[in-house]
């Protein structure tokens, strides 16, 4: 039906609506190929691209005519190259170009959990962690960014010994964490088994003497929505408060006045004024005098325009 309705090329992935978040999983890629195989236009294939491994193994597979990557890139922006450069590099030049062509910080402060995901997992690094999620400059993120570079350069140019070479309980060999490298999920199955049992054990506790109880800092009894709210204030100290200053109030009335406005007035009584003594008042915008001039203007012109054409 696409191609019938002049669809010059197709990207299909290889999963269905429900597998998404934790619930992923692996995509399927012999749906990627019944499609190639039903159609005549080029395929492009997409899900499970962490590597080049995985590029070249999907290929073989499908038959597309190229691979799409989402997740895989935000990891390791090199994934196309056979490369796997250490974290620091591609986010700093990712800064470089945040400050260049300027984007919401949030947006910065994801790519960097992306591209410091290993990282940012070893324990010792959770004060870190911590502060980048709390940062809220360009120049926090930098300052963090160097500091990571400063803990594990010396061990990506051989200077210190770096001993996590494998999996824990296992002989698997496992790169460097401040390495570009993918994130493999949970697989579903073990996500569902570990929410079951999760479930169980707070069923267990319900009513039980073992119940956490959650206070503030003055002892009163809270919520734990609450007690999660006040851990997320507290790691962010330098985050400006949403308690509204106290403004300057209109000469005339009890509202605030405009910040701009030459009169010292609120909006409303500084266009009354304008109205009444012919004035324009650039901070609030309102040319009520520009606007009677431009009309008198207008209505001269007319009237001249009128009378050379012998029309009285």
């Amino acid at each position: 039906m696409l191609e019938a309705a002049g669809c010059k090329m197709l990207t299909v992935h290889g999963r269905t609506r429900d597998q998404k978040g934790p619930l992923t999983g692996l995509a399927d890629w012999s749906y990627v190929k019944a499609v190639r195989e039903a159609v005549s236009i080029p395929v492009i294939s997409n899900g499970n691209i962490q590597c080049m491994q995985d590029l070249e193994r999907c290929l073989e597979e499908t038959g597309a005519v190229g691979v799409m990557t989402a997740e895989g890139n935000l990891h390791n922006p090199a994934l196309f190259t056979y490369q796997n450069p250490p974290a620091w590099e591609p986010a700093l030049e990712y800064l470089d170009l945040s400050e260049k062509y300027p984007c919401p910080l949030s947006y910065v402060r994801g790519h960097l959990f992306k591209l410091f995901h290993h990282v940012l997992s070893v324990p010792e690094n959770n004060d870190i962690r911590i502060r980048l999620g709390a940062a809220n400059t360009m120049e926090q993120f930098r300052l963090i960014v160097k500091e990571l570079k400063a803990l594990y350069e010396p061990h990506h140019n051989g200077l210190v010994r770096w001993d996590q070479t494998v999996e824990t309980d296992s002989q698997n060999l496992i790169l460097p964490p401040w390495l570009c490298q993918p994130y493999i999920r949970d697989t579903p199955e073990n996500y569902v088994k570990k929410v079951e049992e999760r479930r169980k054990d707070s069923e267990g506790k319900m009513g039980s003497e073992n119940k956490r109880h959650y206070e503030d800092a003055d002892g009163n009894p809270i919520s734990r929505k609450k007690m999660k709210k006040l851990r997320r204030i507290s790691r962010r100290p330098e985050k400006p408060s949403h308690i509204p200053s106290e403004r300057p109030i209109c000469e005339k009335c009890v509202n605030p006045l405009g910040s701009k406005c030459e009169y010292k007035l609120c909006k409303k009584c500084c266009k009354e004024r304008c109205y009444v003594d012919n004035l324009n008042c650039e901070g609030h915008r309102i040319l009520v005098k520009k606007r009677r001039e431009m009309a008198k203007f207008y209505a001269s012109q007319e009237n001249k325009n009128k009378i050379e054409n012998g029309i009285s």
